[in-house]
């Protein structure tokens, strides 16, 4: 089980996330833009290159981030453009620290079985703090 920090950017997560690199080094673990998702996820063109997900690995812990995606609505605010990543033990974890976290706060997205392989939701917390819950099944080769 970790926790991570998740950053969201109106258009300039790559900028920002190739400044991180170069102060804290290392290479990205994971970076995929919206253009890499599947059609039915109603991206518009000129955002396509916008990023959806980057991972960069700093010490035992990982920031990450994405540009925001104007087919969900407005940009993110700053000062509150940011959640808590919590990477569960099990898929039942996750699912009890999910219903956990959510209940009286918001569901932003159930927790359901995701297009990259994880089974991921997010949520706001009743103190209006921004969660984000997944689970990775081992992989299989």
């Amino acid at each position: 089980m970790t926790l991570n920090t998740y950053l969201t950017f109106e258009n300039n997560c790559r900028e920002a996330f190739e400044f991180y690199r170069s102060v804290f080094g290392g290479e990205f673990s994971e970076l995929q833009t919206f253009g890499d998702g599947p059609p039915d996820m109603g991206v518009p063109e000129e955002a396509k290159n916008f990023i959806m997900h980057v991972s960069l690995p700093v010490g035992e812990s990982v920031l990450m981030g994405s540009d925001s995606n104007p087919a969900f609505g407005s940009g993110p605010v700053v000062g509150t453009n940011f959640s808590i990543s919590f990477a569960a033990a099990s898929r039942t974890d996750a699912d009890e620290k999910f219903a956990s976290l959510s209940s009286g706060g918001q569901v932003d997205m159930p927790m359901a079985d995701m297009f990259w392989g994880d089974y991921f939701g997010s949520c706001i917390d009743q103190f209006g703090i921004a969660w984000q819950i997944l689970w990775q099944p081992p992989q299989t080769d």
